[in-house]
């Protein structure tokens, strides 16, 4: 099989993974190819949401918009996976999946992109938005450090 060949089928295993993209959640994978992260959030309580619903589930409001929000959060927990699962991420293994609190308030499960060895509860994140094998952009996070405050 062909360098080429073996790039488009772990393209195709990786996209199988990801999730369709819907009238609904159009506006979150739309602003990570922009290089932002967008939430839902309440007009009614001003809860941001994630991942995307019909209603707010603090008030059950139906009525809400997509917002650029900072990108920024705490690392709350994690895991190094080096057992193989997904045949998709072969080439990335051992691989890091975070969970994330972002700061305007729901968590996330992502990735870590330079992962230090020494990683501590509640440490500061930042969103990197990387292109995916398919022509999406992914969201990942990185340890921020005291030159990204700068």
């Amino acid at each position: 099989m062909s360098v080429q060949n073996d790039t488009q089928s772990i393209a195709e295993s990786y996209d199988r993974l990801l999730p369709e993209i819907t009238p609904e959640n159009r506006p979150y994978w739309d602003g990570l190819a922009e290089g932002e992260l967008r939430l839902q959030c309440c007009d009614a309580c001003g809860e941001y949401r994630f991942p995307d619903s019909e209603v707010c589930p603090r008030c059950l409001s139906g009525s809400f918009g997509w917002r650029a929000v900072s990108g920024k959060g705490r690392l709350w927990s994690w895991i190094r996976m080096h057992q193989r699962y997904l045949s998709a991420f072969d080439e990335v293994r051992p691989y890091l999946v975070a969970y994330i609190k972002l700061d305007e308030g729901p968590p996330i499960i992502s990735t870590l992109v330079d992962v230090p060895d020494d990683l501590e509860f509640d440490l500061p994140v930042r969103a990197v938005f990387e292109p995916g094998l398919s022509e999406r952009t992914i969201l990942k996070f990185a340890i921020e450090t005291p030159e990204d405050a700068a």
